[in-house]
């Protein structure tokens, strides 16, 4: 079973984090909800308290099979600026794992932080300045490319949690979850 942590933090958007989460978990991966903030509660941009499963001091970042980054304001800036977090993401690509991120979070975190360069991705329109050296595929819903899955925003969801399932799992796995949610 894939492991796969998703990152929160103050201000994450709590839709595009939790649908990938719950499309993810039901097609049994492991995932942990991991809390960058003092408190494993944070509050989410639209001001929905969400209890993260642990905080990220008691998890290590690069023991997972993939990583997921959602998106939302304030939260992507600080995710960006957790400096574990970010060595975490560049550990990870390094041994092939899989990093995925959504809406401004492709731009602010992977972006910003040179993770893009020669990446075809997407982002939430109006991040596009921060996609630094990407190949910003404008209008797509959901990009992978190599090992780096990015999508657009909250819309595209529940896509990226099923091409996930795709690329941890399997294309009939994808396929099943995506008929049995009504996709």
């Amino acid at each position: 079973m894939p492991k796969v942590y998703a990152m929160i933090a103050n201000g994450t958007e709590e839709v595009e984090c939790l649908a990938v989460v719950d499309v993810l978990r039901r097609a049994g991966a492991e995932v942990t909800l991991v809390s960058i903030e003092n408190d494993r509660t944070v509050t989410s941009s639209h001001g929905v308290k969400i209890v993260a499963d642990a905080a990220s001091d008691a998890v290590d970042l690069t023991d997972c099979d993939a990583l997921f980054v959602p998106g939302g304001m304030p939260g992507s800036s600080r995710l960006a600026a957790y400096k574990p977090l970010v060595s975490a993401i560049g550990a990870l690509l390094e041994k092939g794992k899989r990093v995925a991120a959504i809406c401004a979070a492709p731009s602010v975190v992977l972006g910003a932080n040179g993770f893009l360069r020669g990446k075809n991705a997407v982002c939430f329109p109006g991040f596009e300045d921060g996609m630094s050296g990407a190949n910003v595929q404008a209008g797509a819903r959901v990009v992978t490319d190599g090992n780096i899955t990015t999508a657009r925003g909250l819309g595209c969801a529940i896509e990226l949690g099923l091409e996930l399932v795709g690329l941890l799992f399997d294309a009939k796995t994808a396929n099943a979850l995506a008929a049995k949610i009504q996709f």
